[in-house]
């Protein structure tokens, strides 16, 4: 008989359903059956009974129950296998030197834009399968605590052991975090400064994954502040995100009429300023973070721009070294 194994939830299976999260991992394991296993207890979610529309939530712990020879998980995005290069020589050292900090606990990095956070069916290189070369003196590989789409560059939170990866976890689900992003976005909004509270839910069909508002869907705030304007031509936003759904600022943004800059995905032809040369990649940058240290005071971290975002400030003449940083008298 197969063993009670625990697994932890991981930030790509965040707000998903209990049901499909086990439908992901355990194919072969019939509905009926773990119908069965939820009903009487079996199953649990940090070491309570739960229901199978629960969503889950990175960090948390499934208890699984023996499943006599179903016991062999599926990836955690459900897909096949995904293969993965392992870090060389010059890949480790360019990771390396994006370290921005780093103590016994955790280490912030400045993730490229381009680079995927986690594995799919056509990616074979993927910031998951290159965290060795981030060990450091640890004894264990370093784990992922949040993510960021592939796009997105910045500050991204990595726990140094299980124990660091829970607390760091259970820290982001409580909204003990501080994140601000940066993006540049076409036109200008008609507020400076406002808060965006505008629920959003996955989009069905042949769509990828993508979002739309959605009054039944899961909320979603995020506060915005326009730093600098080219005319009514683009903005600079700062962005501070309450809530974490997928792709939230972009669906944000283009609620407030601004697509960000190279987002043809949410804003068609409007994401683009014709007449110009300026980098067709999405202009979104995480620019901050900031949350508790296990033993007081705050990890903290600031990633300079991308050199694709660093080439649009000059374009449009942005400072990219304000005083004070946007949204910093911001409390949410």
């Amino acid at each position: 008989m197969s063993p009670v194994v625990s697994i932890t939830v991981e930030p790509a299976e965040a707000d998903i359903r209990l049901d499909r999260w086990f439908k992901r991992r355990f194919p072969a394991l019939p509905h009926g059956r773990l119908e069965k296993l939820l009903r009487t207890g079996q199953v649990r979610v940090d070491g309570k009974r739960a229901k199978a529309n629960l969503r889950l939530e990175s960090g948390q712990v499934v208890r699984v129950p023996p499943l006599d020879g179903l016991l062999t998980t599926a990836p955690a995005n459900g897909k096949a296998p995904a293969r993965v290069r392992p870090a060389d020589d010059r890949m480790a050292t360019e990771l390396r030197r994006r370290v921005l900090y780093r103590d016994g606990e955790a280490l912030v990095i400045d993730k490229p834009a381009g680079l995927a956070v986690q594995g799919g069916t056509s990616t074979d290189i993927h910031l998951d399968g290159l965290l060795d070369a981030l060990r450091f003196d640890a004894a264990e590989r370093p784990r992922l605590v949040h993510r960021l789409d592939k796009d997105t560059s910045g500050v991204l939170v990595l726990a140094r052991s299980a124990a660091a990866a829970a607390r760091l976890a259970e820290a982001f689900r409580r909204k003990e975090t501080r994140k601000i992003y940066w993006a540049a976005v076409v036109g200008q909004p008609k507020l400076r400064h406002g808060r965006i509270d505008l629920a959003l839910s996955k989009q069905g069909g042949g769509h990828g994954e993508k979002v739309q508002p959605d009054e039944e869907g899961q909320r979603a705030v995020t506060y915005y502040s326009l730093v600098e304007h080219a005319g009514k031509r683009a903005s600079w936003l700062a962005l501070m995100p309450i809530t974490g759904r997928t792709h939230q600022l972009r669906a944000h943004c283009v609620a407030l009429g601004t697509p960000i800059l190279g987002d043809g995905k949410y804003g068609g032809q409007g994401a683009f300023v014709a007449g110009t040369e300026l980098a067709r990649q999405l202009h979104l940058h995480a620019r901050s973070i900031g949350l508790p240290k296990a033993g007081g005071g705050t990890i903290a971290a600031t990633a300079p721009l991308p050199e694709h975002m660093r080439k649009t400030w000059q374009f449009f003449g942005f400072d990219p070294n304000p005083e004070p940083e946007p949204l910093a008298d911001i409390e949410p």
